[in-house]
């Protein structure tokens, strides 16, 4: 694929392009306090896990061809949830006026799949760190006015303990390389 291909696909690979951007250059510093980087894990109920994953379905619900309303709703998602926003891509399908795209978080991400014709919506929510992504619920609710919401919460990476009998630092490496 050339360079305009990946460019109209949203995938401009340039090093300076919000697609390529890391975060190396801070990736492993020492925090301000002199403590190792800090991990971003969760707990709750006494289960340390990496993050939490919410798979969401909206059920006839509206506004879902309308990218600056999505766009804006994404927005709010991050901001209630106490979210860091890095980049947000969308992209407008033709005929039917559907939506893919993706807001990407330092904490992780929240992408979007939009069918307008079948009022269906299919949204994904990870975060991990001291976020709270289930207030993007009332958001989406309040912004698409589903007749219907169905969501699945997962604890992603509670297994770790199995993965890495126990060492704190090992499971830091895995999530960094994976």
């Amino acid at each position: 694929m050339n360079g305009d291909a990946l460019f109209q696909l949203g995938m401009d690979l340039d090093h300076g392009s919000s697609t390529a951007q890391t975060e190396e250059s801070n990736y492993l510093r020492p925090a301000p306090d002199g403590d190792e980087r800090k991990d971003f894990f969760c707990e709750r109920d006494g289960v340390r896990y990496a993050g939490t994953h919410l798979i969401i379905d909206l059920v006839r619900a509206e506004r879902l061809d309308d990218l600056d309303h999505i766009e804006t709703t994404l927005r709010r998602c991050v901001e209630v949830a106490g979210a860091t926003l890095l980049h947000i891509h969308l992209h407008h399908f033709t005929p039917n006026g559907g939506v893919s795209g993706v807001a990407v978080l330092a904490e992780s991400h929240i992408s979007i799949h939009s069918w307008p014709e079948y009022g269906y919506a299919a949204l994904d929510i990870f975060m991990c760190g001291q976020t709270e992504p289930r207030r993007a619920i009332e958001v989406l609710k309040e912004a698409f006015s589903p007749r219907k919401v169905v969501v699945k919460e997962h604890m992603r990476g509670k297994e770790m303990h199995r993965w890495n009998a126990g060492s704190k630092r090992r499971c830091i490496a895995a999530s960094a390389s994976a």
